[in-house]
């Protein structure tokens, strides 16, 4: 069997429907079972749209659980809200999920964006990417050296240590395309993530997108080439709803990649084309089921 081209995780369901903790660990296990390399959970606490709230489950305690029952498959939120936690708390879960995982913790990280659960749950909304930009040096900083002393506007430590240390070597990645938190985190960080919506889930997006984030990485004085990029893939399986648009409150919708495992094969390629190294599926419907039905894209893929 080849190598993939690129490889191939899955995000757990959050609030297309309520799912409760069995059926998250059966697909989380179906998904490994089947060969997807990772697992992902979005860090959300909820949304209003329509008149109608939705919540998903707390994502740092899903994430500890599915690293207790998993084995190979990696994990990570896609991705963590710096302004919901505490920095060092943040880096203190962080580290206590991977240990659990045996190493397994991709550490997305991101400032949020959804006015309405900031202020439902009573976090400052207001200047973001300044807090964003202290949590990340803080959380980074306890993540590798394990101690921080540290004064800023927003948050203040006073001879914080991260004990036990967290494993060296847990992959940051951030998802942003907003240019002071890619300042911010494009001379630390291992990964980047893209959502579908930033780029219409479409191939051509997907290329403009890339190409901003190429002048990013220069901007920062980061050669783009060193970037793992990765994005999220809005794709749709049997028994989803035809013509479905997926997005969030504030946010830009889009369409899912359609058609059988073929299809969706041959898009993840020419996403690998165009130099991305992981995607994350957001599956409608997200069931055992599809995630069963996409071991045939994986198949493809493993051949390709």
């Amino acid at each position: 069997m080849m190598k993939r081209p690129l490889s191939v995780g899955v995000q757990l369901p959050e609030v297309e429907r309520v799912v409760t903790w069995p059926e998250i660990r059966d697909i989380a296990m179906t998904a490994q079972d089947v060969g997807f390399d990772s697992l992902w959970v979005g860090d959300h606490l909820l949304y209003r749209t329509d008149g109608e709230t939705k919540g998903p489950w707390e994502a740092w305690s899903v994430l500890a659980a599915l690293a207790a029952v998993t084995r190979t498959v990696s994990l990570g939120p896609l991705v963590g809200a710096t302004a919901f936690h505490n920095p060092a708390m943040f880096a203190k879960k962080a580290a206590t999920v991977n240990e659990i995982s045996d190493g397994r913790l991709v550490l997305g990280i991101g400032a949020g964006w959804n006015k309405d659960e900031f202020d439902a749950y009573g976090f400052p909304f207001d200047r973001r990417a300044s807090r964003f930009e202290e949590a990340f040096t803080i959380i980074r900083t306890l993540l590798t050296d394990g101690a921080i002393d540290f004064e800023g506007e927003f948050y203040v430590l006073r001879d914080c240590e991260l004990v036990p240390p967290a494993r060296p070597g847990i992959p940051l990645m951030v998802g942003s395309e907003g240019p002071r938190v890619l300042r911010a985190t494009l001379p630390h960080v291992a990964r980047w993530n893209g959502w579908h919506a930033w780029y219409d889930n479409s191939l051509e997006g997907a290329e403009k997108l890339l190409a901003k984030i190429d002048a990013a990485c220069v901007d920062a004085g980061r050669d783009p080439s060193t970037l793992h990029r990765s994005l999220a893939v809005f794709v749709g399986a049997p028994g989803g709803h035809p013509g479905m648009r997926q997005g969030s409150p504030d946010r830009k919708s889009s369409l899912p990649i359609a058609g059988g495992p073929d299809a969706i094969a041959a898009h993840l390629m020419s996403l690998a084309g165009l130099g991305v190294s992981e995607v994350q599926l957001v599956v409608d419907p997200i069931t055992s089921a599809s995630v069963e039905w996409l071991a045939g894209v994986l198949a493809i893929l493993d051949t390709a």
